[in-house]
């Protein structure tokens, strides 16, 4: 089995701003409903609007990069995850909200808990049982743990694991047919 740990070589490092049931404009309050969709189109995602090199991981094999948008316009990407499928869980690799959703200038809060959710909710689809790890940054640890309901696996890795994962999924995707 892959350590997952070995491969991150920064850890996650975004802050989850507020759990919603979609995402939520911070200035009207107005909730919009968001789609996951995985990332087809290398064009759509350019390095000096990303801090991440998400080309990097849409070349690296095994990865799977999503992209979360509105309904309304599924054109303007809220915020990309990248996933890795592994014996048991996903792993993952990556978390970025856009530009515009990122400090205290942001345009939506809902962002990164929307994505997450969206892992957890693939960890059921995929047979395991929500089960999503990653590697966190030192300093965010009680943060995912607190938030996200994550639990300590070693180190900085971190999982979320069946109640939580579940939690999570059922807050953005309440038709998910979840296994009792």
């Amino acid at each position: 089995m892959k350590n997952p740990g070995s491969q991150a070589s920064k850890g996650i490092a975004v802050r989850i701003d507020k759990l919603t049931n979609s995402i939520e404009n911070v200035i009207s309050k107005e909730v919009f409903a968001t789609v996951v969709t995985p990332v087809t189109s290398k064009s759509l995602i350019r390095k000096p609007d990303w801090a991440f090199d998400w080309q990097k991981e849409l070349r690296t094999a095994g990865r799977q990069v999503f992209q979360l948008t509105t309904e309304d316009n599924p054109t303007i990407i809220q915020g990309l995850i990248s996933l890795e499928e592994m014996q048991g869980f996903l792993y993952m690799h990556l978390l970025e909200s856009a530009t515009f959703n990122k400090g205290k200038q942001k345009l939506y809060l809902g962002v990164p808990g929307n994505l997450v959710a969206f892992a957890c909710k693939l960890a059921f689809e995929r047979g395991h049982d929500g089960y999503v790890a990653f590697v966190s940054k030192t300093a965010l640890l009680h943060h995912y743990a607190d938030t996200l309901g994550a639990t300590p696996i070693g180190g900085q890795r971190m999982a979320i694991e069946y109640p939580a994962a579940r939690k999570l999924a059922a807050r953005y995707f309440n038709d998910f047919p979840f296994p009792s």
